[in-house]
């Protein structure tokens, strides 16, 4: 007997029919698309059907829809590697395999940025250091933001596109986690310093210190991490 064929549903159809009118009308992240009146009319569908397609398309960032405003082509649009926007909260061992995982992938991409970045790159490097050593003393928020761009816009430099959008899923789907590495850490000023030593060799252009001093950094972060999570709780 063979294996019953999932038939597509009238969503996925529409789905499809989206993506294919934002390929062929050749629009880029930020263009404007039809209105829900007219998207509806075009597929001869009703408004519901419609917004369904509409909310999946949204939930990868193929879309985004603003209220009182319209339907725009999402900055995802182009991705190769989509974070899971449904992803729930990790166990320990998944945010031990997480730091895991950049302690693989980060390092030779900051190799590469320290071979291939830009005078531009650099400056933007050094600007988001700069930022970061403002929010030392208690801002977090911001100082996690600042870090994890630091982080991305290394991947960035390092000029593999996909490779980037690996990182950069790993960050944004597991924000949370990445907020509370830095709290568990708790060691904002080494945290900084590493990464300033981090910038100084991609601004060398020496690719095997960028590289060693990523890697570093990563293990340094994991191994606190892996001691305070399996200290008895504080009583």
């Amino acid at each position: 007997m063979s294996p019953e064929v999932t038939r597509p549903t009238l969503s996925d159809a529409l789905t499809e029919r989206m993506l294919e009118l934002i390929r062929t009308g050749d629009h880029r992240p930020g263009d404007r698309l039809p209105s829900t009146r007219e998207l509806s009319q075009r597929f001869a569908v009703t408004t519901p059907t419609l917004r369904e397609a509409l909310r999946r398309l949204e939930a990868t960032g193929a879309i985004e829809m603003r209220h009182g405003s319209g339907i725009y082509v999402g900055p995802a649009i182009e991705r190769v590697v989509l974070p899971n926007p449904n992803m729930r909260e990790m166990r320990a061992t998944q945010l031990l395999e997480l730091l895991g995982a950049r302690i693989v992938i980060e390092p030779p991409l900051a190799a590469m940025a320290a071979e291939r970045a830009t005078p531009t790159g650099r400056a933007e490097l050094r600007r988001l250091l700069s930022e970061a050593a403002q929010h030392l003393r208690g801002e977090d928020a911001e100082l996690h933001e600042a870090n994890m761009t630091f982080h991305r816009v290394t991947a960035r430099l390092a000029g593999n596109g996909v490779l980037h959008e690996v990182v950069d899923s790993l960050l944004t789907v597991h924000a949370n986690e990445q907020r509370e590495i830095l709290a568990i850490f708790d060691d904002r000023r080494r945290d900084y310093d590493e990464h300033l030593e981090i910038l100084e060799a991609i601004e060398a252009g020496d690719p095997q210190a960028a590289e060693r001093l990523m890697k570093a950094h990563l293990v340094d972060v994991k191994n606190v991490i892996e001691t305070r999570l399996h200290q008895p709780p504080f009583e």
